[in-house]
């Protein structure tokens, strides 16, 4: 499919970990792809936690249905993602990876909004990637701005694997 923006196993395996830290949580991802992320989330999560991801590719959301869509604990939707999250208005959740532009660089403080208290939110590719558009690195480093100027969250950038950063609402 010529897909080359998954997730590196490094930080598949920090979703897996810090996934672990949420039983019985609610997750969201946003930015399926082909699933990738998504099924490190699902091998942390336990038997009472459940996924939503969302991507508006349905090629590649149809390859993330064909090998995780079995899984009772996974729903995904094929949708605008910047819509999507803001229907969610009023929710929250224990964990967001946010994957894709939306959450990310747009509808970042309506993301932000459906984190709960003690909640993740997490980023990655904040290291400059060689399938970086143009003028890519300008967005990277707003968001990072942003993200070191909220007030009630504690803030994890690291300068790892695609460069992570991770967000957590504090009381």
């Amino acid at each position: 499919m010529d897909f080359k923006m998954g997730s590196d196993a490094l930080t598949g395996n920090l979703l897996q970990t810090l996934a672990a830290t949420k039983p019985k949580g609610w997750f969201l991802e946003i930015g399926t792809g082909t699933g990738l992320s998504a099924a490190w989330i699902l091998n942390g999560i336990d038997s009472q936690s459940t996924l939503l991801s969302v991507d508006n590719n349905p090629d590649l959301v149809s390859v993330a249905e064909k090998f995780l869509g079995s899984d009772p604990r996974l729903t995904l939707r094929v949708t605008d993602g910047g819509e999507f999250i803001k229907s969610l208005a009023g929710q929250t959740f224990d964990f967001i990876f946010a994957d894709s532009w939306p959450g990310k660089y747009n509808t970042l403080e309506e993301t932000l909004r459906l984190v709960a208290l003690g909640g993740f939110y997490v980023v990655d590719d904040m290291l400059p990637q060689p399938n970086w558009p143009e003028g890519h690195q300008l967005l990277v480093d707003e968001l990072l701005e942003k993200l070191e100027a909220l007030k009630g969250f504690h803030i994890w950038k690291m300068n790892w694997s695609t460069g992570v950063v991770v967000c957590t609402r504090k009381g």
